[in-house]
This record gives structure tokens, sequence and C-alpha cells, in this order.
């Protein structure tokens, strides 16, 4: 089990405990659910799906990263797959408060890295501000997905953002979770390769500045993130926090990082290269390379 989850396991139920062992013992265990497995958890625990996921948010929580407010904050988001994948805040120690990531970003955009069509649920331990409230409109669950939060009727996100503005309202067809190929060759090595196939998948119909990432670690792994745009700008979410949210749920550390590959378009509205430069800096990242997406 890795050791962030120790403390929160401690505190279990006993037959949750006794249910969760093996996964958490899992060499491969990467802050995800299988169907298989949220249904053994069911009946070996007793508990009915929204009673599971609010038990497991303490061991989502284990996962965040918080050197600037030491508050941490877990999220479940439940996939019409089946799957449920954590997610947990980050900060990064010398970056600007803008790079931070939120709990509810985090499971949202760990689901959409693993290819998820669509969220149902996402469960949390505190209530959502308004800037994760404003991110999640952008699913293409809509003011339909249930938010569950401790000690309160499960609701919907159109109760929690009322009069909302969102893709919609702006015309906009494809959405986060839907699938989409933006059409961009692959060239260069694994790294490169791997930042054009997330920046294929990214979401960013109000710029158009595609823009996707790799980071390589110092075990060897790679670790992908694409944009992912929102109607209302300020709660988009940069495709570097985006790998790091996967580099994270994998259990790797966010100061090991060894080299990175961006790949955006030469004359974007926006750029992400200077944002993303900076903050690898502060993670202790110097190597960043940049490549041009062309079209196939």
């Amino acid at each position: 089990m890795h050791p962030r989850f120790r403390p929160a396991f401690a505190d279990l139920a006993a037959e949750l405990q006794t249910a969760l062992l093996p996964i958490l013992d899992a060499e491969d265990f990467a802050a995800f659910l299988t169907p298989d497995q949220v249904d053994s958890l069911c009946q070996q625990s007793g508990m009915d799906a929204d009673a599971l996921a609010l038990a497991l948010l303490p061991l989502a929580a284990a996962c965040a990263v918080t050197p600037l407010s030491h508050f941490n904050v877990g999220a479940v988001a439940r996939g019409n797959s089946g799957h449920w994948y954590f997610g947990a805040n980050m900060e990064f120690a010398g970056a600007t408060m803008q790079q931070t990531v939120h709990a509810e970003q985090s499971a949202v955009t760990h689901a959409w890295l693993r290819g998820e069509s669509g969220l149902q649920t996402i469960t949390v331990n505190y209530t959502p501000c308004g800037h994760c409230r404003q991110f999640m409109n952008e699913l293409n669950s809509g003011t339909a997905l249930r938010i569950s939060l401790p000690g309160r009727p499960v609701a919907t996100l159109g109760d929690y953002l009322p009069d909302s503005f969102g893709p919609r309202d702006l015309h906009i067809s494809t959405l986060v979770m839907d699938e989409v190929d933006h059409g961009y060759a692959p060239t260069g090595d694994a790294l490169a390769q791997a930042a054009i196939a997330a920046a294929n998948r990214s979401h960013a119909p109000y710029s158009q500045a595609h823009s996707g990432i790799a980071l390589e670690s110092a075990s060897g792994a790679i670790y992908h993130g694409g944009y992912i745009e929102n109607a209302a700008f300020n709660p988009s979410l940069p495709p570097l926090q985006a790998a790091l949210i996967l580099l994270n749920m994998h259990g790797e550390s966010c100061q090991q990082i060894v080299r990175a590959v961006l790949a955006e378009l030469p004359d974007a509205q926006l750029q992400q290269q200077p944002a993303t430069a900076a903050t690898l800096q502060a993670l202790g990242c110097g190597t960043l390379h940049t490549v041009t997406l062309k079209k196939a």
C-alpha cells in the first residue's frame, strides 16, 4: 500500500478495510476502481454506492499535495462506465496560486485522461467552490451531474449552479468527455507523440488553442495531459496540471520530473509555454521542449 493511504486506511470501518486491502496493496493501484471492484466493495461493506463513495473520501484526500494550505480535499468521480476515479487538490510551492488544482478538477480530469465517456456523480468532502462548479459545467453531463456531500442530500450541479452560463449558451456542441480527435500528426520520440496525442483530445472550443503535454518521471513512466478550456475562461485547466494529476494519482512525486514535451500551435491566440516552463521550474524540472502541432 502506498504510504500516503495508510493513516486514512487505519480509520476506516473494519469491513471496508478487509475489502479494500487487496486493492490498495496491488502494486499497480493508480487511484481508480473498476466496476467489479466497486460491486465487491459494496457487497462486502454492506454500503450502497453513495455511502461507499463518501467512505472513500479520506483515501482520495490522502492524495492531496498541499504545501501551501495544508488543507486536503478529496473527490471521487463516478463514470458512466462504472469506474470510479479519485481526485485531490494540488498546490505547487514557488508557482503562482493560479496554477493550483482543485479536487473536483482533479477527479474530473483523472476520469477524462483515462478515457471515461461521461460522469454521473461527483462525491466531495467539502462544498464545491464557484470555480469548480463552473469547471464541471463544461462536462457533457451538464447540470444533471449529481453532487454528493457528507451530511447533505444528493443534489445536482444545477442546484449548485442556478442560472448557469456555459458552453451550450455559446452553441458549443462538443463537450468535455465527448470523443474527439483534432487530427494532428504524431512525430518525434515517445514523449513527443504522447504530448501530441494529448493535444488531439484537448478541449479548446473558445480559443482553438489546442495543446497537450507529456512528462517523463524519474521512474521512466510517461504521463500525458491535455488542455481543458472553460466558457468562463479562468476555470480552464492547463495541460501541465492535467498531466500532474495523472502523475500524482499514480503515486509519483511532482518533484521527480526528468523532462517534458509541450505540443501546441505556434500561432495560437494563447500560449501555454511560459506558464508551463515557470511551473516546471518551480518543481525542479528545467527540461521542457516544445513541438509544433501540424495536421496529418
